[in-house]
């Protein structure tokens, strides 16, 4: 029956539970987030889009930047390390695909998010990319090939070591508010600050 409250929610949607309505929440959040970045994220807006009500969505996501990195995770994508054979190149051109990811609408969210997320570690660790194992794991890839054609220290095998040169980036994103690095500051991290460091011998601090 059209007004049986175990059938209907919102205007006209027929009533979902559980992993239904949860996708339906998601893919709503998804697609406010492409449109109108997480600046323009509401509660109202997603329970709108998804036919529910704001507290469907509370009752998963506490508050809106919860949501905002949930739908962000289906908007990210990942590509495939580089492999020049040398890693000078390697290194530039996982610096310049950052940039250009960064650079993007898409890599507009990811600085709103970081910026909101502030120093809450425990959210950061949600977006894709941004730390732990997803962070290190391209980087760690393209030095372990180096350290193999004796480009590198074995001992700058460590992910703090081998993160330098993406945190130095993220800087110019997040902390001087830049739209795009240029690329001469790309190679100046690359030149001036990564390969001096690993090609180093010693021991890695802990």
């Amino acid at each position: 029956m059209a007004g049986d409250p175990m059938r209907r929610s919102g205007a006209g949607q027929t009533r979902r539970r559980g992993a239904a309505l949860e996708e339906a929440i998601l893919r709503a959040a998804t697609d406010e987030l492409a449109e109108s970045g997480y600046a323009g994220l509401t509660m109202d807006k997603v329970a709108a889009r998804a036919g529910t009500n704001k507290n469907a969505i509370y009752r998963r996501w506490p508050n809106r930047l919860t949501l905002g990195i949930a739908a962000y995770r289906r908007l990210a994508t990942t590509t495939p390390p580089p492999d020049t054979g040398d890693l000078r190149g390697d290194v530039l051109e996982l610096l310049r695909q950052a940039n250009r990811y960064w650079s993007s609408p898409s890599g507009a969210i990811l600085r709103e998010l970081l910026a909101a997320a502030g120093g809450a570690s425990e959210l950061l660790a949600q977006l894709q990319g941004q730390s732990g194992d997803a962070a290190a794991a391209p980087w760690l890839t393209v030095l372990g090939r180096a350290v193999a054609r004796g480009e590198a220290s074995p001992e700058a095998l460590h992910p703090r070591v081998a993160t330098v040169a993406i945190v130095l980036l993220r800087n110019e994103f997040v902390m001087r508010g830049a739209p795009t690095a240029p690329d001469d500051v790309l190679v100046e991290i690359v030149d001036e600050v990564y390969l001096p460091l690993v090609r180093r011998r010693g021991p890695v601090p802990a």
